[in-house]
Parts: structure tokens; C-alpha cells; sequence
């Protein structure tokens, strides 16, 4: 077991490789009655076309399948995981992303049980014809319910306007059409190709001892049986400079229209340093001229362009990378127009020193806050694995950032890759 001690933020985190190729790692936290488990695999929505598991061809599954799969998966043959976990008084969930998927629960008991159940659960399936199709009926309801969500809608069509081919513009659901097209034979195809140990990493914190915990896993571990590994072959991407439109309107059932600007960003870092060199720099950046203590939105709220709706928020994942600008206003083409002249003139917007330090510093204390709550702890530390980055990075990354790294970011607004989505009340449709 390998250990490794930050100095600066006085954790120690304890690491092992099983021999099956599972990633553990282990954050005890002393005098905190809660643990939180994260039990994570890197499939998202956006894989959907790979070389399956003993397979030599690259196949296409339907859109959606993650996220159908991460239903599924709490099914067992004798239960259902929840209500299992709820057994032994903690809570548990899911979710998708775009690149990985990941199953949890909150404790404050049982810890060593409900650590062997998330391993149980997850490293088996239980699918029959009958259980998927009933599934569909259910996974419709929530697609349908995100359609009819405005704020939704301005999203990720803000999104679907950056791109032509990548699959990050197909909502992470599916939809219903592609639903009704996953198959029992497909999910397990997924299931065995994406969710083997080796693709996969279990993060535990919180009340544990990490010897023990470690052993208790390891046992858990050795006494099942595993295909062997097989690299994953995904599908490269090749996306278009262009956005896929300039443009687009939604009519929908909203009192105040809405807008969201976005901005494709084309230039993908392949090092992960840099590339969290490039978020924690470009978030500070967003905050120096989109916070609410910042000259721009306080000019703009005082036009009454915007509310406390407007934000800016930066957005990079494994082979794309976004911004995306705005909220509810009741002059969306005036807004959209003041930020589409602040991306063409950004170089004519100086960054004064002391606002860089200050909301420098600002920043740093959110990150060391976030060492104070197990469940931030555990979805900081995944998402970040996954990208390649250790949590305990992010500090001195930050820390060495200057104000001339933020002052080069600036070339990355270009104008000839920015796009707007607007959502609209439904009654201004017939003028």
C-alpha cells in the first residue's frame, strides 16, 4: 500500500492497485462520524462508439446507454441495492456525466458492509428482457420531464450549437427514440467492455481505517473472478473547427426569456497539468469579470440586463472544451450583443493586480474548504482522476498561477467560434 502525505493541507491519502487492476484510494478523516464511498468507471454518455470486449470491430450503441446502464445497475437478483444500503441506515445514488459514471453511498455505521455492498452491486449485472424493457418506461418520464425544463433546455441547446459531430451535443439520457432501441445484449456489451476493474476506481473517506479498510477490500476483491484486461479502443472524434449554428430560438413556457452564450474552444490539451493549469486559470478569469462583485455585472444589473440568474462557466472534459455566458433577461438580444462585444474586445479589458490576488486567495480557501465535507471530497477526487490530476495538485497548480497566465487566456475568446440559444415565452412566438 502506497502512501501519499500532503504538507500543505495535512492529509494523507493511501493507495493500492488490486491484482485485478481496480484503483483504491483511501482518505481517512479523523473525529468525522460520516464516510462516503465513490465507486466510479470512465464511460459517460459520449462513449458510444468502441471495440467491445473480445471484439475487434468498433460498434455504435445507442444514445443514452450509460446512463440506462447506471439504472440498471442497482437491480440485483435478490434486491435492490437501495434498498439494501438502506438496511444498514446509509443512503446511496448515481449519476452520468458525459466521460464517467459513479455509484456512492453516506454513512455514518455499518462502513466495512456498505463498502463490500457498493463492490457487490456494481461488479455484477442482473439483466433480463423483461427488467430493461420496464426500465424504458421510466427512463421516458425523465427524459420527457428534462424537455419540458427551460433552464435545461437553454443548456444544453447552447451546447448542441457548438457541435457537429461529437457526441457531448446528445443529451446524456438518449432520447426516447434511442431509449426504445437498447437492448439486454448492448448493455451487457457496455457493462463488461467499460465496467472491469482495471477501468475503473473505488475513492473512500471519511471514518475508516485505512489498514483495515484496505484489507477488507483487497479480500473482497481476490475472492472473484475477472476477464482479463483488454485496453478500450474508443472512437477519435474528428470535430470541425465551426460551430454547428450560430444561432437558435426555443419557444417554450417561461414568464422571462432566457440566453446562454457559448464559446467553442478548439485548442484540446493533451497534459493534464496543463490542462488544470487552463480551468483553475480560466475560472478565476470568469470571476474577475462575471462575479458579482465584479464592474461588468454590476453595470449590467444595474441596465437591468441581468439578475442574480447570470453566471459564466468554464467546462473541460477529455477531448472538449466550452464556455458558456448568461441566464433570464428581459432584453436577451441586448445582452447577447454586450457579451458578444466584451469576447471581440477582451484584450481591451485590463485585470488589476490586486483583484487577481484577491480572488486568487478567494478561490484557495473554496478548495480547502472542500477538504471539510466527505461527499466534495469524493466527487472532487473523481472527477479529477479521471482527467489524470491528483486532488492534492490543484493547490500548488493554483498557487503558481500569474496574472500574466490569466492575460493569455484571453486569446481563446475568439468571435468566429461563438454561438447563442435563446429560450422565449411561448406567446411572443405568434409576433
Amino acid at each position: 500500500m502506497k502512501i501519499i502525505k500532503d504538507p500543505t493541507l495535512k492529509e494523507t491519502l493511501y493507495y493500492e492497485e488490486m491484482k485485478n487492476g481496480l484503483k483504491v484510494y483511501l482518505l481517512p478523516k479523523v473525529g468525522f462520524s460520516k464516510t462516503y464511498g465513490l465507486f466510479s468507471t470512465r464511460f459517460g454518455s459520449i462513449d458510444t462508439s468502441f471495440v467491445p470486449l473480445h471484439e475487434s470491430e468498433m460498434i455504435k450503441v445507442p444514445d443514452g446507454i450509460a446512463h440506462f446502464l447506471e439504472h440498471k445497475m442497482f437491480e440485483m437478483e435478490n434486491g435492490d441495492a437501495s434498498d439494501a444500503f438502506a438496511r444498514l441506515g446509509a443512503n446511496t445514488n448515481a449519476f452520468t456525466s458525459s466521460s464517467r459514471t459513479a455509484y456512492l453511498f453516506s454513512t455514518t455505521s455499518h462502513e466495512k458492509e456498505c463498502i463490500e455492498l457498493l463492490l457487490d452491486f456494481v461488479q455484477d449485472i442482473y439483466l433480463t428482457d423483461e427488467n430493461v424493457e420496464k426500465e424504458k418506461g421510466i427512463i421516458n418520464q425523465e427524459i420527457r420531464m428534462y424537455d419540458d425544463d427551460p433552464d435545461w433546455r437553454c443548456y444544453f441547446g447552447s451546447i448542441q450549437n457548438l457541435y457537429q459531430l461529437h457526441p457531448v451535443k446528445i443529451d446524456i439520457a438518449g432520447t426516447v427514440e434511442t431509449v426504445a432501441s437498447i437492448d439486454k445484449d448492448t448493455l451487457e456489451k457496455c457493462y463488461h467492455t467499460f465496467y472491469h476493474p482495471s477501468n475503473m476506481m473505488l475513492f473512500v473517506v471519511g471514518n475508516i481505517d485505512p489498514q483495515q479498510t484496505m484489507q477488507l477490500i483487497r479480500g473482497n476483491q481476490e475472492n472473484k473472478h475477472f476477464e482479463k484486461e483488454n485496453p478500450i479502443q474508443r472512437e477519435v472524434v474528428n470535430e470541425p473547427l465551426e460551430v454547428a449554428q450560430n444561432d437558435a430560438t426555443l419557444y417554450m413556457d417561461v414568464t422571462m426569456p432566457k440566453i446562454i452564450v457559448s464559446l467553442k474552444i478548439n485548442d484540446i490539451l493533451q497534459s493534464p497539468q496543463e490542462r488544470l493549469k487552463r480551468e483553475l486559470g480560466m475560472n478565476l478569469l470568469l470571476d474577475i469579470f462575471f462575479a458579482k462583485s465584479s464592474s461588468l455585472y454590476e453595470k449590467w444589473l444595474t441596465d437591468e440586463l441581468i439578475n442574480d440568474s447570470f453566471s459564466a462557466q468554464f467546462t473541460q472534459e477529455r477531448d472538449y472544451c466550452f464556455l458558456q455566458i448568461g441566464g433570464d433577461t428581459l432584453y436577451p438580444d441586448k445582452l447577447k450583443d454586450k457579451i458578444y462585444d466584451f469576447v471581440r474586445h477582451i484584450h481591451d479589458y485590463s485585470i488589476s493586480k490586486d483583484d487577481f490576488e484577491r480572488l486568487k486567495k478567494k478561490t484557495m480557501g473554496i478548495l480547502i474548504s472542500v477538504f471539510n465535507s466527505p461527499e466534495a471530497i469524493a466527487n472532487m477526487f473523481s472527477r479529477y482522476y479521471f482527467e489524470g490530476v491528483m486532488i492534492f495538485e490543484l493547490i500548488d497548480c493554483l498557487n503558481g498561477l500569474t496574472l500574466d497566465d490569466l492575460n493569455q487566456l484571453k486569446d481563446l475568446f475568439d468571435i468566429q467560434y461563438i454561438s447563442s440559444f435563446t429560450v422565449l415565452p411561448q406567446n411572443q412566438s405568434q409576433k
